[in-house]
């Protein structure tokens, strides 16, 4: 066999259908320097900054003799340091990490009851869906690492993922990533959990213990890192063990907030196309609002598939509300209007919260234990669900 005097790896996407990202081909060789070749529509005017960059990325590695191309299709920064080091990992087996700035506006919280109405999936090796996602309202974003990425991608997406919750400004929507199933999850978890993720989405979650090592291996890693912050889990049910087990996934650590059902995957655990009534997930949908509401957690509804049909969508948002979901997936920006609207309280639904809730502080003054609203008694859970109308109604600005 020829001896070759390089090692050679690739990262990155390119293609006529490609924005916003760039493919790096790089030869690390024992001599000749470096050679930075450059394929862009943007070389004149932002040529020397990418070859500045390339260079800075390729002296942290303490790399001095290679041969780089880059064909750059509008790659921002973060982009193009993702795509270096992943090459560079490929070709070396470094543990060293090439990090971009922090940037002010992704420093922010969230809350263990933060609305979830809605959560805008965003491919973990697609940078050009992650740029502007935040500038569409979602209550949430999901950097996905598992179904949209392809297993021979996996490093690199993590890579992109890290940079991308340090520099891309989802104005304030909760900060999500899906992980991989475990094992593969935990390698996830150490590239992106000291980057101020908020939920971490645990898909095709069966058993609690799982849950359990996930949060004790974050916790540690926000320890090491000198972060006391919380990281909340979102489980999500993809099979009939799933469904079975969703009470006891659901309180198998007080850090799990929500639960989620993915019913692409469920219904083909169980064999059975899914359809767009629903009968055939009945079952396991409201197995999983009963579970999540003994627990005292939000239950999520899955994604609805069909980007072209408002129509559809309306019509499944609105029965899933009925069911008790407090949210659901999206995987195209337009339905987030579409999914925010159906789970507010309707107009009529605040009037008459409002209606019962003052007779109920007008009972209490009087020192009377039972509520009416006209000729009509009102009992405790409904008085429940009227405070709990109102107070989302006047955190929505709806009041």
């Amino acid at each position: 066999m020829e001896k070759r005097d390089f090692v050679s790896a690739t990262a990155g996407n390119t293609g006529e259908k490609v924005r916003s990202d760039c493919h790096v081909s790089l030869e690390i060789k024992k001599t000749g320097g470096i050679v930075i070749e450059l394929q862009s529509k943007v070389k004149s005017m932002y040529g020397w900054h990418i070859y500045k960059l390339t260079e800075r990325v390729l002296t942290f590695f303490d790399i001095v003799h290679a041969d780089v191309r880059i064909i750059d299709t509008g790659a921002l920064d973060f982009v193009i340091m993702a795509r270096l080091e992943a090459a560079i990992k490929n070709a070396t087996a470094s543990d060293k990490s090439f990090l971009p700035d922090f940037i002010s506006q992704n420093d922010y919280p969230t809350q263990r009851d933060a609305f979830r109405f809605s959560r805008l999936y965003l491919p973990g090796n697609t940078p050009a869906l992650m740029l502007n996602a935040g500038i569409h309202k979602p209550n949430g974003v999901i950097l996905d690492l598992e179904d949209s990425v392809a297993p021979d991608k996996k490093e690199e997406a993590r890579l992109l993922v890290r940079n991308a919750l340090r520099q891309v400004d989802f104005y304030g929507a909760e900060r999500m990533v899906r992980i991989n199933p475990l094992p593969a999850g935990m390698e996830d978890l150490k590239a992106v959990i000291p980057h101020n993720v908020h939920v971490v989405l645990v898909p095709k979650a069966e058993h609690p213990e799982d849950l359990v090592l996930i949060d004790k291996t974050i916790r540690n890693i926000l320890k090491n890192n000198g972060s006391d912050r919380e990281v909340y889990l979102m489980p999500i049910i993809e099979t009939a063990l799933g469904v079975e087990n969703a009470y006891l996934l659901a309180t198998s650590t007080p850090s799990v907030v929500a639960m989620a059902i993915g019913l692409e995957d469920y219904t083909a655990d169980i064999g059975v196309p899914r359809t767009p009534e629903g009968s055939e997930s009945l079952y396991a949908r409201t197995r999983l609002v009963n579970a999540c509401k003994a627990a005292g957690i939000q239950p999520i509804d899955s994604v609805f598939s069909d980007v072209s049909d408002m129509e559809g969508l309306t019509r499944n948002v609105t029965a899933s509300r009925a069911l008790g979901f407090e949210g659901m997936g999206c995987i195209h920006p337009r339905q987030i209007r579409v999914i925010h609207k159906a789970f507010e309280p309707t107009p009529e639904e605040i009037e008459k919260a409002l209606k019962i809730v003052e007779a109920f502080a007008k009972a209490r003054e009087k020192g009377l234990g039972v509520v009416s609203l006209g000729s009509k008694m009102i009992d405790p859970p409904v008085v429940k669900r009227a405070q709990r109308i109102v107070g989302l109604a006047t955190q929505l600005g709806l009041l």
